[in-house]
């Protein structure tokens, strides 16, 4: 698969307790781990990571999926689904799912953030989901038009 179109996109690895952020610029040059959310009520994430969308002139969304290591969802997948649709309605937003497998055991390693507590490292594993999407994709699509499927490497449908 080819790689997307460039664009300013922001990236979300959506935990229970915090969402790690990462932008990249409109040439998809460079990447930017951005200050970790800390999860409340969706209302209240909605207006903090809308602020961020119009600031940063977002015109797509990319949320990675924790599939295990046969690549099947996991119930957090399912949840990171729902809330990066959720998310990409409210904000009519394209979205992509990339397959976040390893990507927070990545983001320690390469910056020694193992057992960060601070979002440094939730943001970290955004950014490697988003240099990810930027090689292989896949292309947002709207979420009002179908389900959005996951990027090579991922064998399972995220529908």
């Amino acid at each position: 698969m080819a790689a997307p179109a460039p664009r300013s996109v922001l990236a979300l690895d959506v935990g229970r307790k915090r969402i790690g952020l990462a932008g990249c610029d409109p040439l998809g040059l460079t990447v930017t781990p951005l200050p970790a959310l800390r999860r409340g009520r969706f209302p209240s994430d909605l207006e903090q990571i809308r602020s961020l969308v119009e600031q940063r002139r977002v015109t797509a969304l990319v949320v990675g999926l924790p599939l295990d290591a046969q690549q099947q969802p996991t119930e957090q997948a399912e949840h990171c689904r729902r809330y990066g649709a959720r998310l990409a309605r409210q904000l009519d937003r394209p979205l992509a799912l990339v397959n976040e497998y390893a990507s927070s055991w990545a983001a320690g390693e390469r910056h020694g953030l193992h057992g960060d507590r601070s979002g440094a490292l939730d943001s970290a594993a955004a950014a490697l989901l988003l240099e990810q999407w930027l090689q292989e994709g896949p292309e947002p699509t709207p979420v009002s038009a179908q389900a959005p499927t996951l990027g090579p490497g991922a064998d399972a449908q995220a529908s």
